[in-house]
């Protein structure tokens, strides 16, 4: 019986074979050291949180799924004497073995990643900020913040929609206002203890007014177990601004 690929044929596919492979795992290997190489450059406290918040788990995901392809493809490349069924077989294992790999690898990203991140996410965005002068800046309660902003500012923080961050250098009087998601991250679920309770919907119970607090109830759910369960959160007081 005549072996279906020649010699001649395998020989090519571990030479040029082997240029794809690393071709492949080194954009993986790029990615990644794309990715570290923004965040050490990166100085500014809020600038770095919305990219590690926004892209981090996605970029680290594309690096590893394409350096385990380039490896398995690597791997098929390096047996220089071979019949049509050990290549295939070969193939076949390499394959599945990157397949569980990168199932491994995007659960850890997806369900304990998220710890880790949380942790640096909250020293970004509580780590003291700097004013032009030098000077650490003091972060203001949410009372205290209140004088600094706009009405539209407050309203969208009564209705937790937007998380208002400022920072005062409290000798010049240089203000820095941040503004960060009023959802807030995945929590840790109280059931399966996976960082992956998010809001799924939110409703207003009770409306404010100006003598009395409101109530917004947030319904969660956890995208791992399913697990579903609610807290009540309450609404500032409407101010009384005086027209003039």
């Amino acid at each position: 019986m005549t072996d279906p690929i020649s010699p001649e044929l395998l020989s090519n596919w571990n030479q040029y074979g082997s240029y794809l492979a690393i071709a492949i795992a080194g954009i993986g290997v790029l990615i990644l050291f794309g990715h570290y190489l923004r965040l050490l450059t990166t100085s500014e406290y809020k600038t770095r949180y919305d990219y590690i918040n926004m892209h981090e788990i996605s970029m680290l995901w594309k690096g590893a799924l394409l350096s385990m392809i380039g490896g398995a493809l690597y791997f098929n490349t390096i047996f220089e004497d071979s019949n049509w069924l050990w290549f295939f077989v070969r193939i076949f294992m390499s394959s599945m073995i990157a397949i569980i790999t990168g199932v491994v690898i995007q659960n850890i990203l997806r369900f304990y990643y998220p710890f880790f991140i949380e942790k640096r996410l909250k020293k970004l965005r509580y780590t003291p900020r700097t004013s032009p002068d030098g000077r650490k800046m003091k972060l203001l309660s949410e009372e205290e913040e209140d004088v600094c902003l706009d009405e539209g500012m407050q309203a969208e923080e009564n209705a937790f929609s937007v998380d208002y961050d400022v920072w005062i250098d409290e000798e010049s009087g240089y203000t820095k206002i941040e503004e960060y998601n009023g959802r807030l991250h995945a929590l840790q679920c109280s059931n399966c203890n996976y960082q992956t309770l998010k809001v799924d919907r939110e409703e207003v119970i009770k409306l404010a007014t100006e003598i009395e607090e409101g109530e917004l109830m947030k319904y969660y759910a956890c995208g791992y177990c399913g697990h579903k369960e609610r807290k009540s959160f309450k609404i500032a007081k409407l101010k009384d601004v005086a027209v003039e």
